[in-house]
């Protein structure tokens, strides 16, 4: 049963370059934090796909597993996992999110 879930989050973060896990819908976030990050990402104007953990109990214990991380919104780019809300706000701040997310993807 568990590899079932962490296989999905492999196929998850493999099936967009940026993804996001979340509370809520980018359209109807349910947390501040997450609300905060679609923000951060609309505003760098590149395509991402997004997880509802809410609607999922158990992605949303493996999640925080899976990147040993322990709060959600967590982003991941090209596969790899970035952070949560505040780093992902510091990275857009200083510009890195902005190169990592519009570079093209790692070989």
């Amino acid at each position: 049963m568990e590899n079932d879930v962490i296989n999905r989050i492999r196929q998850a973060i493999a099936s967009d370059r940026v993804v996001l896990f979340m509370k809520g819908t980018r359209n109807f976030p349910m947390c501040g934090f997450s609300a905060a990050t679609v923000q951060v990402l609309q505003q760098l104007e590149v395509p991402f796909t997004t997880f509802d953990v809410l609607s999922d109990p158990e992605l949303r214990e493996a999640i925080k597993q899976f990147s040993n991380w322990p709060t959600i919104p967590q982003v991941y780019v090209d596969g790899k996992f970035i952070g949560g809300c505040d780093i992902v706000r510091e990275l857009y701040e200083s510009g890195e999110l902005e190169n990592l997310v519009k570079s093209s993807p790692a070989e």
